[in-house]
């Protein structure tokens, strides 16, 4: 039995993750394998009161980053955990770094903080695997433009979004061997059947 694997799904708000996710939703489906599909902020009840609040409310940077890593906690202890201990893969929308694309790249907070949070909150847990879909700035503008009600991080300036994608590809750059960095550019049949190759290897 393949032991579970834990993935993250990455990129500037209109990279396109939504739609992939469905991909590798289909993806586990088809081999028969167990998984169970996530998001953060979110992913528990008390995950998406804070979703709420992250998304809709403005607060510090610092308090934002507090309560999503509250909201993290929980989601480790009460599904990511349990569920990685049940021999079941994880696949969630975001994980930590999100909160330093967003937080530390975006907002400034110093990446030390989130250190020390993270060590706190995940003790030794990171991602296997982080698909980071990656765009310019304008085409993801462009493309949020298209969608519904956008959130407070979405309506943020144009800067804000370049901070965020700079911080995404230092990660990535930071930890080759569990990102992978996928052009969002491309045709959507493309980058799948890029994930399917990725997964196919991991999953050997």
């Amino acid at each position: 039995m393949n032991k579970p694997l834990f993935i993250s799904l990455e990129g500037v708000d209109g990279a396109g993750k939504t739609t992939h996710i469905h991909f590798i939703e289909d993806y586990f489906r088809t081999k028969g394998l167990p998984f169970y599909m996530t998001r953060e902020p979110g992913g528990t009840d008390l995950g998406e009161k804070l979703r709420l609040l992250l998304l809709h409310e403005e607060m510090d940077a610092l308090t934002e980053t507090m309560l999503m890593f509250a909201a993290r906690c929980e989601h480790i202890q009460t599904i990511i955990k349990p569920k990685l201990d049940q021999g079941i893969t994880v696949v969630s929308d975001r994980f930590t770094d999100a909160t330093y694309a967003y937080q530390a790249g975006g907002k400034g907070v110093d990446a030390r903080s989130i250190d020390v949070l993270k060590s706190l909150v995940q003790k030794d847990l990171d991602p296997d695997l982080t698909f980071l879909f990656d765009v310019p700035v304008e085409i993801s503008i462009e493309r949020l433009k298209d969608t519904r009600t956008m959130d407070k991080f979405e309506r943020e300036e144009p800067i804000f979004h370049q901070s965020i994608r700079n911080a995404y590809l230092d990660l990535a750059q930071s930890f080759p061997q569990r990102f992978h960095v996928l052009n969002g550019t491309h045709a959507i049949e493309a980058i799948q059947d890029e994930i399917k190759l990725i997964l196919d290897r991991r999953l050997g």
